[in-house]
């Protein structure tokens, strides 16, 4: 909303010193969004005077239509005599009045002044067009030509208002009322403490019989509806020039006479209008919903097929416009150009629903300033005093005159009301106000207080944004300043701190984040094009999938029940994009149906549901473990001066596993698996003891070359995916500090043949658990296989460091643990100690 600072004086005794920067401040601190302040005229300096054109020559020696031309400028020019310029514009004949720039004057922009010679004459000076003087669209495409009765050597700086400020507002939705001058004049009259003279205080005549006919057959899309008729219009009256600068100022182009009035009122009172061509109008005006098919060639020429909800002004033959939105063609207002320009107007001034004018609008995307308003809110009350004021001006301007009758079509409606306590503001602000500040402030917005403890507020009809005590608060806080709010920090309860579960996602993501991995998080929706892509088997449990119904994209339509899809996608797209040597990691929920989901009953929303209705919503929804997964590609050392580097490989999938298991301090069990989508002999399952029982919490491994080559991923790509859940069901609670022991280690390697078919990772369990205690750690360097073993055997050696707490342990003590070991290990898996 753009807001000439000279029109807003007249409503507003604005301080003489006020400039458009200062009321810019005040309205900002009133909470309107004021963005800029444009200075029109800016540089601007005469002499710039009303001139008549004495004669014209026609030079038609060049390529384009020159004009040599003499204009009577008074004595502006010091002279008397005529000033000759040169013009191209062809707008204007002999005997027009012109405004002309004379030397030594600055125009907008720095462009000055002069004498000079062109096509061959002396121009001193130039004939002016709207667009030289920064007025903007006047619509004449020329030239401006002035009305006859102004006089020669009239300053046109004055005459036509160029310099000002012009205000221009953002207004929020919530505050369709500042789309008026009316309501930025209320806003700024109460930002600096004087009266507002309101333009809407009109003398308006009741409705009677003998008005022009109206048929509102939808009271709830249209339900106030007022039609005045002015006859005897000279067809040949034009907009006053201080008529158009406003409509310029505003951001409108001038039209003709009856038009422009009309988006005059509409600026200065919010109030929307329509004047229809009376003698165009066939039988009553009727307002009702459309009927589908229905077509209406709207005033921007295009025939446009009406929607059943659209809202519809018509007569005896059908459509004649789109209520709230744009008039028909058939009945528009002809100007004063036309041969038979309009001598009788209906003037319509209607309220109309703002949710159906603002579907209207969006359904056949065609926005107005009318409609902008109308699905904002307007006064329904404005509309009898807006018509009022368009037929003053139709009288004053083009001469015309109001018949006596008056038509008002109104649906009973009461006033809103709202109750709130006198200290609800205090509250929500946090500062004490008081009953005497709550109640100047809601009556200084237009509201009617009564009550004492319990404010009974009767909101204005201007501000349909006002429906409960949070508004109200919301308008006392405001007025009485945002930058006077203290600022303090709030006092939230004590709280219990994260979860174990919150914990421990916070450590993986950590320890990964320190391993070198790039968290990526991917949206949690996948397709079964993937799950193929992917190898999985068709009784694979990760193919049944919850469906939305409503997804984002179609490929996509179910939630995922492994993280891989979005972590390799992420890969693929990352690869693609050059960046080669890869670790990324996500954590999330997947989401595995049981089977024994049922649908959920709607929960209430009138009462805190019960813990019953609670529990058969989640009883509903499927199971949604929470994981963590670790994509590789390309290197995992960076080869350099340094060394050779080395590839990502399975092995750094099966660490990744670790580095997270060590988080939820259990220790891993890895054992060789076939489990799609990784390659048979390259693939890790991970176990853990939950319950005293091994579980299966994930695998790791290279990935199959069949979905390397679907997906589009880098050769020997790796992943890893676990169970957070299950980790932290196998952890011992907190994290417990290792001992420190200031005793000396004693080391004992030991080499064991087995069958080549026994795990590695069932001897080093033996080997654990037949230590004991005295064993700290253990740790496979070496894997040999030879015929000197015999055929289908394999030796594993193994580390193995003993400590004691308490003292330093004897080499009889570390052998007998050594021993115990090999023992257990022998019976369990058929180990026998190499070279025995």
């Amino acid at each position: 909303m753009r807001v000439p600072l000279s029109w807003l004086r007249e409503y507003v005794d604005l301080p003489a010193t006020e400039t458009g920067r200062d009321v810019q401040a005040k309205l900002i601190a009133a909470g309107l969004e004021v963005e800029t302040v444009e200075q029109l005229g800016d540089g601007l300096k005469g002499p710039l005077v009303v001139g008549k054109v004495l004669t014209i020559e026609e030079l038609t020696e060049f390529k384009k239509p020159i004009r040599f031309c003499t204009v009577d400028v008074g004595q502006a020019n010091g002279t008397g005599e005529p000033q000759e310029l040169i013009c191209g514009a062809r707008n204007f004949a002999v005997g027009d009045k012109v405004v002309v720039v004379l030397p030594g004057a600055v125009l907008p922009g720095g462009f000055e002044i002069s004498a000079r010679k062109t096509y061959g004459r002396t121009s001193h000076g130039m004939i002016c067009s709207s667009d030289e003087l920064g007025m903007g669209d006047d619509g004449s495409k020329g030239i401006i030509v002035l009305p006859p009765q102004h006089e020669v050597g009239t300053d046109a700086i004055e005459l036509l208002e160029l310099v000002d400020e012009v205000l221009d507002i953002a207004v929020t939705p919530d505050r369709g009322y500042c789309l008026s001058l009316r309501g930025v004049a209320r806003e700024a009259a109460i930002a600096y403490g004087v009266p507002l003279r309101d333009p809407a205080l009109l003398d308006v005549p009741a409705p009677n019989e003998f008005g022009y006919p109206v048929e509102v057959s939808d009271p709830l899309g249209c339900d106030r509806f007022t039609a005045r008729t002015v006859t005897g219009l000279d067809p040949e009256a034009r907009s006053p020039i201080w008529l158009k600068r406003r409509l310029q100022k505003v951001g409108m182009r001038p039209i003709s006479l009856t038009v422009d009035i009309t988006n005059y009122v509409m600026m200065e009172l919010g109030q929307p209008l329509h004047a229809y061509d009376r003698n165009l109008v066939q039988g009553a005006i009727g307002v009702r919903r459309a009927e589908p098919g229905e077509k209406l060639t709207t005033l921007d020429g295009v025939v446009r097929t009406l929607d059943a909800e659209d809202l519809l002004i018509t007569d005896d033959r059908g459509p004649i416009g789109l209520a709230g939105v744009m008039g028909g063609a058939n009945t528009e207002i002809a100007d004063h150009e036309d041969e038979a320009g309009t001598t009788e107007v209906v003037i319509e001034a209607a309220h109309f629903d703002p949710v159906s004018i603002a579907r209207t609008a969006r359904r056949h995307k065609l926005a107005s300033e009318a409609s902008k308003r109308f699905e904002r809110g307007v006064d329904p009350l404005a509309a009898s005093a807006a018509a009022q004021r368009t037929v003053d001006l139709l009288v004053l301007l083009a001469g015309g005159t109001a018949e006596a009758g008056v038509t008002e079509v109104i649906a009973p409606s009461a006033p809103r009301t709202i109750t709130i306590p006198v200290d609800h503001p205090d509250k929500v602000a946090g500062v004490v106000y008081g009953r005497e500040t709550v109640v100047r402030r809601l009556q200084e917005i237009g509201c009617d207080v009564y009550g004492q403890d319990r404010l009974i507020v009767t909101v204005p009809s201007w501000r349909p944004d006002l429906t409960d005590p949070n508004d109200l608060a919301e308008e006392v806080i405001r007025l009485e300043g945002y930058e006077n709010l203290p600022s303090t920090l709030p006092k939230p309860p004590a709280g219990l701190g994260l979860t174990d579960r919150q914990r421990l996602h916070r450590r993986v993501g950590r320890a990964l984040a320190g391993a070198g991995y790039v968290e990526a998080l991917n949206y949690p929706f996948i397709g079964t094009e993937v799950l193929d892509q992917l190898g999985l088997e068709a009784d694979d449990p990760r193919r049944t999938l919850v469906k939305l119904v409503n997804p984002l994209s179609d490929e996509e339509p179910a939630m995922r029940t492994t993280l891989l899809p979005g972590l390799l996608g992420a890969l693929r797209r990352n690869d693609g994009r050059g960046s080669h040597d890869l670790a990324l990691f996500e954590t999330g929920l997947v989401f595995r149906p049981t089977g024994q989901e049922h649908k959920a009953e709607r929960l209430p929303v009138d009462r805190r549901p019960t813990d019953e209705e609670v529990a058969g919503v989640n009883s509903a929804l499927p199971r949604q473990p929470r994981r963590v997964a670790v994509v590789l590609a390309g290197a995992r050392e960076q080869a350099g001066w340094w060394g050779k580097g080395r590839p990502a490989d399975w092995a750094d999938a099966v660490e990744a596993a670790r580095t997270v298991a060590r988080e939820a301090g259990v220790e891993l069990t890895v054992r060789g698996d076939q489990h799609a989508p990784w390659h048979p002999g390259r693939c890790a399952a991970l176990y853990v003891t939950v319950n005293g029982e091994e579980t299966l919490v994930g695998h790791a491994g290279e990935l199959h070359p069949r979905v390397i080559k679907a997906l589009h991923l880098p050769e020997r790509s790796c992943a890893m995916e676990v169970e957070l859940d299950l980790l932290e069901q196998a952890g011992t609670g907190a994290l417990q500090a290792p001992r420190i022991s200031a005793f000396p280690v004693a080391t004992q390697d030991v080499a064991l043949v087995v069958s080549r078919d026994v795990p590695a990772a069932d001897v080093e369990t033996a080997l654990r658990e037949g230590a004991g205690e005295l064993l700290e750690s253990i740790r496979l360097f070496d894997v040999y296989e030879s015929e000197q073993l015999g055929e289908g055997h394999k030796s594993l050696a193994y580390a193995l460091r003993f400590r004691a707490d308490d003292r330093t342990l004897t080499v009889e003590e570390a052998s007998a643990a050594r021993d115990a070991a090999i023992t257990l290990a022998g019976e369990r898996t058929g180990a026998v100690l190499r070279g025995a």
